[in-house]
């Protein structure tokens, strides 16, 4: 059974998402504050997060970065549920860290699909150690991706990445030469409908420059083709 924590200072709508996620077959954990959240994380293997950004104290944003900062949780999955629809804070969120941006009020069965997405495409929380198989690295300039540990590194350089931002280069990587479209990207990385959304994909590529590239500027890895999407050379 996957554990999904929803994370939010309303206790109507914690009761609400919890209702509908365990009813969906997930164990569910709760918290009120950041603080509390962070101290969930520690004592409980959890494969998702549900984090409102307006929370008192810490907010959600803190939240994510103390997370993604923590080695142990790299993999863990992130949707944050705010009432910010500017799209300045989606590109926020994303660029910290989420995996995924739902606003609020939100439906209960767009809810589930985006929850499905993201943990279909995810290893789920903890990360577990595994012996080092070379057969799953794959080598672009001085950038090593290990598919089995998910990790990169850039010579002996670790580099943090989030979930969607790993699945997105080793996407690229294990294709190399071949031309993704925006919209291609979004239904092989996030799986399903994001119409509107292809700004998620240019947040997510410009944080992957930001960590592997020597000139972010001028990027030698990941290229754009202009007008069609991007592809690794």
């Amino acid at each position: 059974m996957q554990t999904i924590l929803a994370v939010d200072d309303e206790e109507h709508i914690l009761e609400l998402i919890s209702y509908n996620l365990e009813k969906a077959g997930y164990h569910v954990l709760r918290a009120d504050t950041g603080e509390m959240a962070l101290e969930v994380l520690k004592e409980n293997k959890v494969d998702l997060v549900l984090l409102d950004w307006m929370l008192p104290g810490m907010d959600g944003i803190e939240v994510i970065k103390q997370v993604r900062m923590n080695e142990a949780y790299r993999n863990l999955a992130i949707i944050l549920l705010t009432a910010k629809n500017e799209e300045i804070n989606k590109v926020v969120g994303l660029e910290v860290g989420a995996d995924d941006f739902l606003c609020k009020p939100f439906g209960i069965h767009e809810l589930m699909a985006r929850i499905k997405a993201v943990l279909r495409r995810s290893t789920g929380g903890m990360i577990q150690p595994e012996k080092k198989d070379d057969s799953n690295l794959i080598t672009i300039h001085d950038v090593v991706i290990d598919k089995e540990r998910r990790t990169v590194s850039v010579g002996d350089r670790p580099i943090e990445l989030s979930l969607k931002e790993f699945e997105l280069l080793y996407l690229l990587a294990k294709n190399q030469g071949i031309v993704y479209s925006r919209d291609r990207l979004l239904e092989k990385i996030w799986g399903y409908d994001f119409e509107g959304e292809t700004r998620t994909v240019d947040v997510h590529v410009s944080n992957l420059r930001k960590k592997i590239e020597k000139d972010d500027t001028n990027p030698e890895i990941i290229k754009t083709v202009r007008g069609v999407g991007y592809k690794i050379l």
